[in-house]
């Protein structure tokens, strides 16, 4: 490592590590429900009924397989930095290009994600007021508002990031416990008739949206430069957390399709609301209402650590400014890349241009989770002194054979959206498409890329002999 690459190392150092264990659990668990059935349950019932539930069922295990290389990276010294898929992509081909424009991919998502979470809070907010609140003004008020507040809340420290995503948490579960549990004597089972409304078909094509309820597991990484003993503790949350959230999906669903016909759950704009309204008093629909406001700040608040938390990743590494770099020394907090960050999510608000980044969101992570696998199991042959440092307590064989399964899984997801994008492009013009804000995953995916691999050139202009360091 030069002596330039040690000093901006010092970046990194000087974050604080103020995140424990409940902490950990809270942002995983509030980004993958958050940002999962509250939203997305009616959209999928749309495409294959109830068997939704086999749907998340079925999902759960890749998703449990993709995140085990995740765990075993995060074990070796590498977990103790903030840089994610970046480091491990990174350090095991021994080259940065792959490993910076997937991660610029991702950072572009997740710009995405947090502009169209503040917007479905203020969606929320004005539902909740029983539409007191209307109007296109009063709407982006409130999503600037949202965004405003988190965006100071990490400002002031990470140790406030993890104290309000605990307590969004807890009231998350305690409305999901209030839906859920009076939900189940309430079941109608003719409900669940037919159980694949449109066929296998139906099922395999309900994969891609309901993978949007796990997207967003791997972010978790991104805390690991401010959680205490991470290499230790980290693993054990990716792999508890997401059983315990897949559990929260089957549960939920069960409810969901077996208190409501299926007409109902189509045109339903809050579902769960809907739901609850079966068989709560007034006040407990108004509170699961609650829970699904809860739900969208638990994913929202853990959004806006990724992209600048990346950032730093990058200049320790010689590929963006130095002053992105900056790390205030009495929070301990990266301020200019979370203004940055925060401006951009304002951009896409304000001028109502989400679909330029929410559009890939799903496809970038998913293509970003295929190569992470796939450098898992090429690092044996790669770095073998990197491999020879994971420590999770896991065979060895389970863990490649692990990682075989979210290549194929996740290739298949990616193979899937190519073949309805193709189909898109052939029926639609580009023009149509572009005035229609409807530009497929695969065009927006490359456009971007292209951004990505600029800016990186640009990086190795400035500083050609910049080299991977050692892990």
């Amino acid at each position: 490592m030069t002596s330039e690459n040690n000093s901006s190392h010092d970046v990194v150092s000087r974050l604080r590590r103020d995140l424990g264990t409940v902490e950990s659990y809270a942002a995983l668990i509030g980004i993958l429900v958050g940002a999962g059935i509250f939203k997305v349950t009616s959209d999928a019932g749309a495409i294959t009924g109830p068997s939704v539930i086999l749907c998340y069922i079925l999902l759960m295990p890749a998703i449990l397989a993709t995140s085990i290389p995740y765990a075993a990276y995060i074990s070796t010294p590498l977990g103790r930095e903030p840089g994610g898929e970046y480091l491990h992509i990174s350090r095991t081909f021994g080259g940065f290009g792959i490993a910076y424009v997937g991660s610029w991919l991702k950072i572009i998502a997740y710009v995405g994600a947090g502009a169209y979470l503040a917007s479905a809070l203020a969606d929320y907010i004005i539902e909740l007021s029983g539409r007191r609140i209307s109007g296109e003004f009063a709407h982006q008020t409130l999503a600037v508002g949202s965004l405003l507040f988190f965006y100071l809340i990490h400002v002031v420290g990470v140790r406030w990031f993890g104290r309000i995503q605990v307590v969004m948490c807890v009231l998350l579960g305690l409305a999901i416990m209030v839906l859920v549990i009076p939900g189940l004597f309430a079941i109608h089972t003719a409900n669940y008739t037919p159980f694949f409304t449109h066929g296998w078909s139906g099922l395999a094509a309900s994969f891609a949206p309901l993978f949007f309820s796990y997207a967003g597991f791997e972010s978790l990484a991104q805390t690991a430069g401010e959680t205490k003993d991470s290499t230790r503790k980290l693993p054990l949350v990716f792999l508890r957390g997401i059983i315990f959230t897949a559990a929260i999906f089957v549960a939920m669903s069960i409810v969901a399709f077996g208190v409501l016909p299926l007409a109902q759950i189509q045109s339903s704009a809050a579902p769960m609301t809907d739901v609850a309204m079966k068989y709560l008093p007034w006040g407990g629909a108004r509170f699961v209402t609650l829970g699904a406001i809860m739900a969208i700040t638990t994913s929202l608040n853990p959004t806006l650590i990724v992209p600048s938390r990346l950032a730093l990743i990058f200049v320790e590494d010689g590929l963006a400014p130095p002053v992105l770099g900056s790390v205030n020394r009495r929070t301990a907090t990266p301020i200019v890349a979370l203004t940055l960050n925060m401006l951009a999510c304002l951009v896409l608000i304000v001028s109502k241009q989400l679909s330029l980044a929410l559009n890939i969101a799903v496809f970038a992570l998913v293509l970003l989770y295929f190569i992470h696998s796939v450098a898992f199991l090429m690092l044996p042959r790669m770095n073998p002194g990197l491999n020879s440092q994971i420590t999770i307590s896991m065979p060895r064989w389970l863990q490649r054979v692990a990682a075989w399964v979210s290549v194929i899984s996740m290739g298949g997801l990616i193979a899937m959206q190519i073949s309805r994008d193709l189909k898109t492009l052939q029926a639609t013009s580009f023009s149509q498409r572009l005035s229609e804000h409807s530009l497929t995953s695969v065009e927006l995916a490359i456009a971007w890329s292209l951004v990505g691999a600029g800016l990186y050139a640009l990086a190795r202009v400035m500083r050609p002999k910049q080299s991977v360091p050692s892990a």
